[in-house]
């Protein structure tokens, strides 16, 4: 009698202990029950991101065009925006007659050396300082495996502290690298609607490429020797199978072969789970 209950007692255990050959009211295997999500389609940029530094786009020195003058009367100073042919100051000769220094273009005055008192010279350091049109540059430093990406006209993105973001396209991309840091320049034209600061610091976001289609989880992927693979379910089994990935965003990567929309995918792939094994799967709510 004893012997007959220790064999019940253990038989219960073994089967307790392997869930995944349970069976349902079918007579089907169970499985151990995993979270699965429906492959949806997404839309994927490629990004290059950059850092670099904001130069003036074009900056002109204004001079008086003859020797032996003084600076009587100084009207804007650096930093202002002017127009062209706005008056910047007021000189005097030496036989007492009056000259007007007038802006050649419009833009913003980055630097200014006039003071009243001051000789003036048509060859010395310049009286003023202008960036033309308020135009400026942003020069970054890519990576050479990022380079090929580029392309002149492209959309930009660039974020400068303490002015936020402003657009600007790429206007030139170098033909060579830095031979030590193996980095290429790109240069971003940018027409500042607000105030900007020469050498200041700033990051760009180059949008390179955008392709739509099936995407899944990085956590659904698993790389091994044979290549990438995607475990879905079909008929509450697992099965692998072999896909091409393209680009990644926001913990998601885009699958280019392999997958069709509304197929069932396990959410976290793993190497406990093999071709065949039989699973319960539970939907999930993915937050994208």
């Amino acid at each position: 009698m004893m012997a007959k209950i220790l064999y019940a007692a253990l038989s219960l255990g073994l089967l307790l202990a392997s869930p995944a050959f349970a069976a349902d009211e079918t007579g089907a295997p169970r499985g151990a029950a995993v979270t699965v999500l429906t492959a949806t389609k997404s839309c994927f940029s490629d990004i290059v991101e950059v850092s670099g530094l904001l130069v003036p786009k074009e900056e002109i020195a204004i001079r008086p065009d003859r020797p032996g003058l003084k600076v009587a009367d100084v009207l804007v100073d650096a930093g202002e925006n002017v127009t062209a042919g706005q008056i910047l100051a007021r000189l005097t000769t030496p036989d007492g007659g009056a000259v007007q220094i007038q802006s050649t273009t419009a833009g913003l005055v980055s630097a200014s050396t006039a003071v009243i008192g001051a000789v003036a010279s048509g060859k010395g350091e310049a009286l003023f300082s202008i960036i033309a049109r308020s135009e400026f540059d942003f020069i970054g430093q890519v990576p050479t495996r990022d380079l090929p990406k580029l392309k002149v006209d492209q959309a930009v993105r660039i974020r400068v502290i303490g002015a936020g973001e402003m657009d600007g396209k790429v206007r030139r991309i170098a033909s060579t690298v830095e031979p030590n840091s193996q980095l290429g320049q790109v240069t971003v034209s940018i027409t500042a609607p607000r105030r900007l600061m020469s050498n200041a610091y700033a990051r760009a976001m180059i949008k390179t490429d955008e392709s739509c289609g099936i995407a899944v989880p990085l956590t659904a992927i698993l790389y091994g020797t044979g290549g990438t693979v995607v475990q879905i379910v079909r008929r509450q089994r697992v099965e692998a199978r072999r896909v091409e990935v393209g680009l990644m965003s926001a913990g998601r990567v885009e699958i280019r072969e392999g997958l069709a929309e509304g197929d069932i995918v396990v959410a976290r792939a793993g190497a406990l789970l093999r071709e065949g094994d039989p699973v319960r799967p539970v939907q999930a709510t993915e937050t994208k």
